[in-house]
């Protein structure tokens, strides 16, 4: 029988994608004033690989992601999600997103990312919300998974992660230092 006991916590992060830069600014400095301030942040990609948001938010769309800098607790991930969806929902112009939140966590088994959409692959958490694992994490190296989306397969987002899960290590070290 296991005993029942705490969770780890994990590294909060979210991507953001977007079309003007000026808006990514002022939603990373809201999502700072709410979690913490951001201790890393990703290169600017261009946001090729599906179409999906080009509808709702137009064409030449970009890529971020950010690590907050102070842990949270895993079960918080679902409330962290509504809350990115109020932002993007009082963000929009004439009905239509002007910016996509995707609020995860790292820990040291893997990477999960909140979504709104169940599939195979996805475990209900609480409140209409989803966790999707992206990677799972084996020894010290990052893999990717059948339904790892493609843009999370590209060198430079598995590059973003592989800082942050040294970056999450050292936070680990320094918040339970060893005697």
């Amino acid at each position: 029988m296991g005993i029942e006991k705490d969770f780890n916590p994990v590294n909060l992060f979210s991507g953001f994608i977007y079309r003007e830069e000026k808006v990514y600014e002022e939603i990373k400095q809201r999502l700072e004033k709410q979690y913490s301030r951001v201790d890393m942040e990703s290169d600017v990609f261009p946001f090729v690989f599906t179409t999906y948001y080009n509808k709702e938010m137009g064409d030449r769309l970009y890529r971020r992601f950010v690590s907050f800098e102070k842990l949270i607790r895993p079960e918080l991930l679902p409330d962290i999600k509504l809350d990115s969806n109020i932002i993007e929902i009082e963000t929009s112009l004439d009905g239509n997103r002007i910016i996509n939140l995707d609020p995860g966590y790292l820990s040291d088994a893997n990477v999960i990312i909140a979504t709104t959409k169940n599939y195979y692959q996805r475990v209900p958490l609480t409140k209409g919300i989803y966790a999707h694992m992206e990677y799972i994490i084996k020894g010290k190296k990052l893999y990717t998974l059948e339904w790892t989306y493609p843009d999370f397969k590209s060198d430079e987002y598995m590059e973003f992660f592989e800082r942050l899960r040294l970056l999450y290590k050292r936070k680990i070290k320094e918040q339970h230092p060893i005697h």
